[in-house]
């Protein structure tokens, strides 16, 4: 994007580690914000380590790549005196901190939100946990899969004979990190009118309720309801026919919600045609989705398509990974990006957003650990003690 960049001149210190925190700086950093990644020597991000499909490039793993590009990294032991020093003098000039450690931990530091609050009443502080700061699940791991499934969710994919089917991408820590990103500019907003920093807090569980809120509202308000999974066709626990996905001659399609006499008129199957009862979708929802198999899997996808886009059927091919990234859509939204690190090309993914009708990318790669540490302290007067 050319330009001024949203959050162009605003200073981040992202002190946290595998994907929430991470990705929500990233999404800052993207609309422009100067992210500097506090980390440990030697060690550094826990993600760098952590394979997504056991894929590395110059020492990393592409998902740390992924998301932790445009960013600068400092090595600091924040249990050093000296290391500490340094990290509360770029405190006292940072506009946001981003931390996900467990509850208890930036306190021992002496970088909870209170503390730095003294140090830089500006400051915007997100705070990113995995249940809360409070209450019998306060201390748990707050990784994905388990957050995933305290909340329920994995009941509430796949058919009645299956047990839980948790999502299979980090659902739980993307959103957290939209929430997250999304609170920080609006306290960053606020600032600009009042002066005053905050905080802002959420957590991979409240992410995971958050994207319930149409099964909770319901259930709150009706305790007779229970989840129903349909059959293996079925996409959604409390969705009716014909809403799923169904095999054809060579792959998949997916039906959203679509009128059943239609389809079946449509299709040339007589016994949706005679579901013509506003509630029979639901109530023959199993009979309705078996139909609807058996049909389609006598001829192919693009046969298929070709009769219900015609007809402005809600329908969409279920592609494959590899049908994905080799598909014309694919092309057109550019989605991509090349970044380099040590003459290594690196393609990974952009902002998903867009502004002024320009898409946001960068040029910059994830850094390697500790690689700016040097210039940061020179570039903010700071030596090893700690002293401007």
């Amino acid at each position: 994007m050319t330009g001024d960049l949203p959050l162009e001149g605003i200073l981040v210190l992202d002190f946290s580690q595998f994907l929430a925190g991470p990705v929500a700086a990233l999404r800052l950093a993207d609309l422009g914000a100067r992210v500097i990644k506090i980390e440990r020597p030697q060690s550094g991000d826990i993600g760098r380590t952590l394979a997504f499909g056991n894929r590395w490039i110059d020492g990393d793993s592409v998902s740390f790549h992924a998301m932790n590009r445009n960013k600068q990294s400092l090595a600091a032991d924040l249990k050093n005196p000296r290391d500490l020093a340094i990290v509360q003098r770029l405190v006292e000039r940072a506009d946001v901190i981003v931390q996900n450690f467990r509850p208890g931990v930036m306190e021992r530091i002496g970088l909870d939100y209170a503390t730095v609050a003294e140090l830089n009443p500006r400051i915007v502080y997100a705070s990113a946990s995995g249940y809360g700061d409070s209450g019998p699940w306060r201390d748990r791991p707050g990784q994905d899969l388990l957050a995933q499934s305290i909340s329920g969710l994995p009941w509430l994919s796949g058919s009645g004979d299956d047990g839980p089917v948790p999502v299979g991408v980090s659902i739980a820590d993307h959103l957290l990190s939209c929430h997250i990103a999304q609170g920080v500019c609006a306290l960053l907003l606020r600032r600009e009118r009042t002066g005053r920093g905050g905080l802002v807090e959420s957590s991979l569980l409240e992410s995971m309720l958050d994207l319930q809120f149409e099964l909770l509202s319901t259930r709150l308000n009706d305790p007779t309801l229970s989840v129903r999974r349909g059959s293996d066709r079925s996409a959604h626990a409390f969705l009716a026919a014909p809403y799923g996905t169904y095999p054809t001659a060579d792959g998949y399609l997916a039906l959203a919600m679509n009128p059943l006499p239609r389809l079946g008129a449509l299709l040339e199957i007589p016994e949706l045609e005679r579901l013509t009862r506003p509630d029979d979708g639901w109530t023959h929802r199993d009979t309705a989705e078996a139909h609807l198999s058996e049909r389609l899997k006598q001829n192919s996808t693009a046969h298929w398509l070709a009769i219900l886009d015609a007809a402005d059927v809600w329908c969409a091919p279920v592609l494959t990974l590899d049908e994905l990234v080799e598909s014309e859509g694919f092309a057109a939204i550019d989605m991509t990006q090349t970044v380099v690190r040590g003459g290594i090309a690196i393609t990974t993914t952009r902002s998903p957003i867009r502004v002024d009708g320009e898409r946001l990318t960068s040029t910059k790669a994830a850094p390697k650990l500790g690689e700016d540490s040097l210039s940061v302290q020179s570039e903010f007067g700071l030596d090893r003690g700690g002293d401007a």
